[in-house]
């Protein structure tokens, strides 16, 4: 889940293309035919069967690295983050932690870091990117995490997502497709989602289930039990999206990381055809008509999705530099994002504060609620006053 702060076995192979028929693996042993009757031979013959595998198998050791990467983040960002230090009174949680503590649940209930710290760390803020020039807050967004439970689950989804695909297809394409995801969903986010910050994997891993159906519409002809594989993907496609629809979740960026991946797979995830891989692994002296590598479709596919891949890339990121509003040419595209119900509001809620400060003593009162407190502080950025208003007002 990508979130926004407000404040495997072998590859099954089938002889016939359609759904429900006989199908075969070709990693079984290949059957020996009948040879008739044998001669006496002096020497005697040993006939060894190899095991053929169509496609290699990779060992996969990316997907593992970055999950430890983004672990490792986490846990960088939980140390900078020093809760005790900078929150000034407030009831961190898990306090026996020391500085590696959560902030406040009332701020963060995905048991985190505060956003100032997540900004600090290269969260994903449009006006930043748009007006300070810091256009690789689009990648660095995608490796930052806004809690425990938000990086447990993007990273349990990796781990059984990538590890899979890395093995099929090696750790380039795999790798490539990850990070090209991951920037093409941040760039979409921030089309549309102008306000707040936005960190999370999930457009990443939104592009590998994109690549997932793509790699199975490409390579239809060569895979076994396709229509019920075809189905079960659609629906959880369809089940992570949905859930984009509630606040405070990041849905563009789900949705532009499945639309890159999607398109990235017909670039990266294609297959030879069966019958071009069995022709290359035949007996030596069997004569057989020459199979093409690729089927057409596969050919028109693949030029396509790279056109279409580098232009909405090139024309998103000029969008985005020259400051452009996407909500302003689409009236209806937020509601991809939040879909407002009776139980809560799409609205962002901003904050104003109040504050007089006598030497290091601030005194802050929340507009909104009338809250008031004194805070001790040994600077006042801009950042921790925003920050202690956000507390003050929630």
């Amino acid at each position: 889940m990508r979130e926004r702060d407000l404040s495997s076995g072998k590859m099954e192979v089938k002889v016939q293309p359609r759904c429900g028929e006989n199908m075969v693996r070709p990693g079984a042993s290949p059957v020996t035919p009948p040879l008739g009757e044998r001669t006496a031979s002096p020497m005697p013959v040993n006939l060894a069967v190899r095991e053929f595998r169509p496609f290699k198998r990779w060992f996969p050791w990316l997907v593992p690295f970055f999950v430890a990467a983004n672990v490792s983040l986490f846990v960088i960002a939980m140390y900078v983050n020093n809760c005790p230090k900078k929150s000034n009174g407030a009831s961190c949680v898990g306090s026996f932690l020391g500085r590696f503590s959560f902030q406040p649940l009332k701020e963060n209930p995905l048991f985190g870091p505060s956003s100032s710290t997540l900004d600090k760390m290269g969260a994903l803020e449009v006006d930043k990117v748009v007006h300070r020039h810091q256009a690789w807050r689009l990648i660095s967004c995608m490796w930052l995490h806004a809690g425990v439970i938000h990086v447990l689950a993007n990273m349990l989804s990796l781990v059984f997502i990538g590890v899979r695909l890395e093995q099929e297809f090696g750790f380039v394409r795999i790798g490539l497709l990850y990070v090209i995801s991951g920037f093409g969903g941040s760039l979409l986010s921030a089309l549309f989602l102008q306000s707040g910050i936005s960190v999370g994997a999930s457009g990443a891993l939104f592009g590998l289930l994109g690549g997932m159906l793509s790699e199975l519409l490409i390579n239809w002809t060569i895979y076994a039990n396709k229509c019920a594989a075809l189905l079960t993907l659609i629906v959880i496609i369809v089940i992570n999206l949905a859930v984009g629809i509630l606040p405070h979740v990041d849905n563009f960026a789900h949705i532009g990381g499945f639309l890159s991946g999607f398109l990235l797979g017909f670039v990266f995830l294609i297959r030879p055809q069966f019958g071009w891989v069995s022709q290359r692994h035949s007996r030596r002296g069997y004569a057989a008509p020459a199979k093409s590598k690729h089927k057409p479709y596969q050919y028109v596919l693949w030029v396509l999705s790279l056109i279409i891949l580098i232009a909405g890339m090139i024309t998103g990121l000029v969008l985005l530099l020259r400051g452009e509003n996407m909500n302003d040419h689409c009236s209806w595209c937020h509601y991809l994002s939040c879909v407002p119900t009776s139980k809560w509001s799409c609205k962002s809620q901003k904050v104003y504060c109040e504050s007089t400060q006598i030497g290091n003593q601030v005194n802050m009162t929340c507009l909104s609620n009338g809250r008031r407190n004194i805070y001790s502080l040994p600077s006042t950025s801009p950042s921790v006053v925003q920050q202690l208003c956000s507390q003050l007002c929630s």
